[in-house]
């Protein structure tokens, strides 16, 4: 018996919904089943006084792939901001990437060799040859300062564990540079969409079927019935019913707050690295639209 549609796509963030938009044009029948009350994943934009607030945290579209960046191009036009956040320790405040204003900043030093002398010397006192963990693997790169106030404090809180206790590779994506570069992102193209994301899931689900509210394990022999095949976009830990244990996600807790002020801290983003501070960043989301909207959240 042929069945109502040929691919059931569970969530409708990016990959769910840019299948789904390339499935129809290919004359495929589809149905997309969101457990949000909204579509476009976690790069979903809520319009709060005015502001375009990323609701799931910041989210900057960088790519390398000029393909890739012509492709969003069609459903949405993309500002030139650039991502350069800064970190606050204590209200000492740090250029980040690590770069070399973040090393001037800190050590006072001018030239790469003067900042390489550095990290090398506070490297050999420890002696890492084959870093094990996260924090060795850090100081392996950038020295015992930068750890202790860029690095430690703000990634056991975001991870809630002992820098001892993670895998080095987490730190391996963290930029370190010679330069007075303080571009997070290396890539060629860079920005976010003016006006938001959902502009772009509008058009990538204009002809697709969506229904929200609805949780794929709840309703699970109902909906394989109505599908030729299903895309999962889900948590893989629980596709499989968690037969191997749970895969340890790390879940944020976001606070809003409006403030009747035009700029409250100069930046999208504010990373705070050290232990007390009992968050991790303050995202000032005007920034990410230059200034364009009325009020500061």
């Amino acid at each position: 018996m042929r069945k109502k549609y040929d691919f059931l796509i569970v969530g409708a963030g990016l990959f769910g919904s840019v299948f789904a938009y390339e499935a129809t044009k290919r004359g495929k029948k589809c149905l997309i089943i969101e457990k949000r009350n909204h579509v476009g994943g976690n790069v979903y934009c809520e319009n709060i006084e005015g502001i375009n607030v990323h609701k799931y945290g910041a989210h900057i579209f960088h790519t390398n792939n000029k393909f890739l960046w012509d492709y969003v191009n069609q459903f949405a036009k993309f500002n030139g901001y650039i991502h350069s956040p800064i970190a606050n320790f204590k209200g000492e405040i740090y250029n980040l990437p690590f770069n070399m204003n973040t090393f001037n900043k800190l050590w006072g030093v001018i030239t790469p060799a003067e900042a390489k002398v550095i990290i090398e010397e506070q490297k050999k006192k420890i002696s890492i040859s084959k870093p094990k963990n996260l924090e060795e693997q850090a100081i392996f790169l950038v020295g015992t300062d930068i750890y202790e106030k860029l690095i430690k404090g703000y990634t056991e809180k975001q991870w809630g564990k002992s820098a001892k206790e993670l895998p080095p590779f987490i730190i391996n994506r963290l930029p370190v540079r010679m330069t007075y570069d303080n571009n997070y992102f290396n890539d060629k193209y860079q920005g976010i969409p003016e006006g938001g994301y959902n502009q772009i899931f509008d058009k990538l689900l204009n002809r697709v079927d969506v229904i929200l509210n609805v949780d794929y394990f709840e309703h699970k022999n109902e909906l394989q019935s109505i599908a030729n095949r299903i895309v999962y976009t889900g948590m893989i830990d629980e596709f499989y019913d968690y037969c191997f244990g749970k895969l340890e996600y790390r879940s944020l807790r976001f606070e809003n707050e409006i403030l009747d002020i035009d700029n409250y801290q100069g930046s999208a983003v504010v990373n705070y690295t050290d232990s007390e501070t009992p968050y991790t960043r303050i995202i000032e989301h005007k920034h990410f639209e230059f200034g364009t909207q009325k009020k500061q959240l």
